[in-house]
């Protein structure tokens, strides 16, 4: 396939410039034809590449489009797609959209349409943009001729992931808040009020209660050594960061992380529920499992949770079932092995893998939603009994020099 640059005449009259890839010229010139245009000249050219020429020998970093944008813009194909042709529905969109460094990227997707190319090849020019699970997914629509389809089961997964996220940090935000708050307060407290009062019992010359020595003692260390204590906290992070850049000690923090009573099961369950969301989208699209599930494997961050992945692909790549590979994994919920093995044997594996992700997300809401309800009490809880120690401890000299005043 190679690229040839061409001038022609639109219906309209107006001048187009462009490309368009095709086996040789003749086949080029066949392809403008059919897109009605009138060639003037066309001649072999160089593909268009998708970075520009850095300035000053600077190569400037080049935006793309978040989870969200992604979402709204699939959302947005999708719909236009079924009512109008492709190559008009990404010129709609180019001019509807407000961002600049968005309208950058739908435009140079909608530049390689216009040039000849499939959808897919002209997503892959913006890799950073469009995943490759998402360019297969386009790519799978375009040979089998269910794009529209293709593109609106795009827009669900999307959303769906989108609304996950959203609860996680929904459920994470105020309780984060509430803790930062809580520290603030009781740093404040440490190493501005407690040391201003407990200054006035040093001329009584009585021996304080335990309880005031100890908090006066670490209220000096804070006023005095708070600077350390941060450097200390970002030099175990840092330290920290870099251990974990080995794979070995990486592999068993994620599985001493999925071994965590509540958290393991919420990193395990929302794994699952994208797994099986993404699988049963890809198998409804007729994309083969073997590669959909390699493509996913690769966007999975917990290491224990990869390589239960990859153990899967290497099971199905032997002549192995989803469910029995799932099985032997033994970190996916039974529900879904169970769920899948089920949708194997009766040919509707897409559709019960949709149910199990329904399911998990439920389980996933309904998890948060009491983890949060026990969570916000317990900080507040705590942040209680830390206060009332500190009021405490200022309030047994007063007491203890009351009582020596009515002796």
């Amino acid at each position: 396939m190679a690229d040839f640059d061409y001038l022609a005449i639109d219906t309209r009259g107006g001048e187009r410039r462009g490309h368009v890839a095709a086996t040789d010229i003749d086949a080029a010139r066949r392809a403008l034809d059919a897109r009605r245009l009138y060639v003037v000249r066309i001649e072999p050219g160089a593909p268009p590449t998708a970075t520009s020429r850095p300035l000053f020998g600077l190569q400037l970093a080049r935006r793309r489009m978040s989870g969200k944008q992604l979402t709204l813009f699939t959302r947005q194909l999708a719909t236009l797609n079924r009512v109008s042709p492709l190559e008009e529905s990404l010129r709609t969109i180019t001019r509807q959209t407000e961002q600049e460094h968005v309208r950058a990227v739908v435009a140079q997707v909608h530049a390689g349409v216009v040039e000849g190319r499939r959808l897919a090849d002209a997503m892959a020019r913006e890799p950073k943009s469009f995943p490759p699970l998402y360019r297969a997914m386009v790519a799978a629509g375009e040979s089998s001729g269910t794009l529209p389809a293709i593109l609106e089961r795009l827009s669900v997964l999307l959303e769906r992931q989108a609304e996950i996220r959203g609860k996680l940090l929904t459920a994470l935000a105020y309780p984060t808040i509430l803790a930062f708050v809580a520290m603030s307060v009781v740093a404040a407290l440490m190493i501005f009020v407690v040391p201003q009062v407990v200054e006035q019992f040093d001329t009584v010359g009585q021996e304080l209660p335990l309880l005031t020595r100890i908090v006066m003692g670490l209220s000096a260390f804070l006023a005095g050594w708070w600077w350390a204590l941060l450097l200390g906290l970002g030099a175990v992070a840092l330290i920290g960061w870099r251990v974990l850049k080995e794979p070995a000690i990486r592999l068993s923090f994620d599985t001493a992380l999925l071994r965590i009573p509540l958290l393991g099961r919420l990193l395990r369950d929302l794994h699952a529920a994208r797994m099986a969301r993404t699988l049963g989208t890809m198998v409804a699209s007729r994309l083969p499992l073997l590669e959909g599930l390699e493509l996913t494997t690769g966007t999975i961050h917990n290491r224990r949770l990869r390589l239960a992945s990859d153990q899967i692909v290497d099971a199905i790549r032997g002549g192995g079932s989803l469910s029995a590979a799932m099985r032997r994994a033994a970190v996916f919920p039974p529900l879904l092995t169970y769920l899948a093995a089920s949708g194997e044997a009766a040919g509707r594996l897409d559709e019960m893998l949709e149910r199990a992700a329904d399911y998990l997300e439920r389980e996933f809401d309904r998890f948060t939603a009491t983890a949060l309800s026990l969570l916000e009490p317990a900080i507040i809880v705590i942040m209680g009994g830390i206060v009332a120690t500190i009021v405490l401890s200022i309030l047994l000299p007063i007491l203890q020099l009351s009582t020596l005043a009515g002796q």
